[in-house]
């Protein structure tokens, strides 16, 4: 694991997508000035799939299933790729909180075969906002950084004073309850809206207390419903997603 200080100028370049980005700036402005960006670049975004009874996967895919049939196909990075796109990863994020003047240390890692970047400092909510919306376009806007150096989609996970830990394990916690709910009434049990990220963790969980679930409704109010272990399991969209 690589510690590089976020404050540190004379490193990595400033953010590819700084257009507009002053340091008066919140994040939050800063990184709203960008999504439009990021939406229309089509990176992949993680997508949870249907969950039948199994054992959960493994730590490092927990939260993301292949995003299409295409990307399945390929064939997996090698090593030295995804540390190549931890570095550029690391070097986009450290010149964002130099933009924005916040204090973080990035460490880089690679779990399975996807690169991991975390932010770790004592300043740094403003960079997770509510339930984690601005997490998710930073990681976005990291995709679309490192994409654009490499020609490759990234399935590179960004995470934030360790906010995607806590909330898996808060996560995983709430799919087992309901699975117990419903085993005990029957009842299927519809659950708040979610992230693609938060479902995925959610039906592993169910999946793991021998119940199925699915995903119903569209982003961003589409959410999980926990079914009793006779009901039958609604088919999945076309392309494999849920």
């Amino acid at each position: 694991m690589v510690a590089v200080t976020g404050d540190d100028n004379s490193g990595g370049p400033a953010p590819t997508d700084s257009t507009g980005m002053h340091g008066a700036n919140s994040v939050d402005d800063q990184v709203a000035d960008q999504v439009g960006t990021a939406e229309s670049a089509e990176i992949m975004t993680e997508s949870d799939e249907v969950a039948a009874p199994a054992a959960p996967a493994a730590e490092g895919d927990q939260d993301s299933a292949e995003a299409s049939e295409a990307e399945a196909s390929e064939d997996a990075l090698s090593a030295p790729d995804l540390e190549q796109e931890s570095e550029i990863a690391a070097d986009y994020i450290e010149g964002l909180l130099d933009v924005a003047d916040l204090d973080g240390d990035i460490d880089m890692d690679v779990e399975g075969d996807r690169p991991v970047v975390s932010v770790v400092g004592a300043t740094l909510t403003e960079l997770v906002g509510p339930k984690g919306e601005v997490l998710e376009a930073l990681q976005e806007l990291t995709r679309l950084a490192v994409h654009r150096q490499t020609g490759t989609r990234s399935r590179i996970m960004l995470d934030v004073g360790g906010y995607r830990a806590r909330r898996r394990q808060e996560l995983a916690e709430l799919g087992r309850t309901a699975a117990e709910e419903v085993s005990r009434t029957g009842v299927p049990q519809r659950l708040e809206a979610m992230t693609p990220f938060e479902r995925k963790v959610v039906h592993d969980a169910v999946a793991a207390a021998g119940l199925r679930s699915e995903s119903e409704g569209e982003e961003p109010t589409r959410r999980v419903v926990v079914l009793p272990a006779e009901d039958a399991v609604m088919e999945p969209a076309a392309g494999g997603q849920g």
